[in-house]
């Protein structure tokens, strides 16, 4: 997955560290109200600063990255309705397109794979990855 997220980057014309934090942007939910194609009652977008801790990058990296993402028409940063200081970040719908398309192989792919093993033993791989998980993330965490 890993080298499949360089060569989306570079087909892209983005730094690797930009597409991990516009997929963090996409996994935090869509695009606004207002923005196009966007739906009329999104989840919230993702902070700079939640995305910094998501990624483990300083605020001036943060900043760097959106500023690119922006740049690119990949994201758009809004302000909270409720609280003004509060920004929020988004994906475009184009962004959201150009890795359904990239990634749509992936998921097939997956899918087929999946579909090999039992429910039983997908929950045994789903329980060690999310162990696994959970540990090296406590581990990256403490130091």
């Amino acid at each position: 997955m890993n080298l499949l997220g360089h060569g989306f980057a570079a087909a892209s014309g983005l730094h690797t560290t930009d597409v991990q934090a516009l997929l963090a942007i996409m996994r935090a939910g869509p695009t606004p109200h207002g923005a196009q194609d966007g739906p009329a009652d999104p989840p919230p977008g993702i902070t700079p600063g939640r995305l910094g801790e998501e990624l483990g990058l300083s605020s001036g990296a943060v900043t760097a990255v959106l500023d690119r993402l922006e740049r690119a028409g990949h994201v758009r940063r809004t302000r909270d309705a409720a609280d003004r200081r509060l920004v929020l970040v988004h994906y475009l719908p184009g962004a959201g397109r150009m890795a359904a398309e990239w990634f749509a192989p992936v998921a097939r792919r997956t899918e087929t794979v999946r579909a090999e093993f039992t429910p039983g033993e997908l929950a045994a791989v789903a329980r060690f990855l999310d162990r696994m998980t959970g540990e090296l993330e406590d581990l990256r965490h403490s130091r």
